[in-house]
């Protein structure tokens, strides 16, 4: 039963790879937007921290689920 603890650990940390490249992709869009439209960078830069709070506790809870996996399971 170890093996598929392993695994079941390995996908769940997988969800640092979506969030990761979630991130890059809303940061480029901001930077983006902000070259566009350089006085709204103080609403942008809200957003964008909201979101990027939200797609880091994405990685977070797949890392925490994994490390439960690895020493409970």
């Amino acid at each position: 039963m170890d093996g598929l603890v392993a695994i079941g650990a390995g996908i769940a940390v997988l969800t640092g790879f979506g969030a990761g490249i979630g991130m890059g992709i809303a940061t480029s869009k901001a930077c983006e937007a902000i070259a566009r439209q350089p006085e709204a960078s103080a609403k942008i830069q809200s957003s964008l921290l909201l979101g990027l709070a939200m797609a880091e506790s994405t990685a977070i809870y797949g890392f925490v689920i994994a490390i439960l996996m690895i020493f409970i399971g």
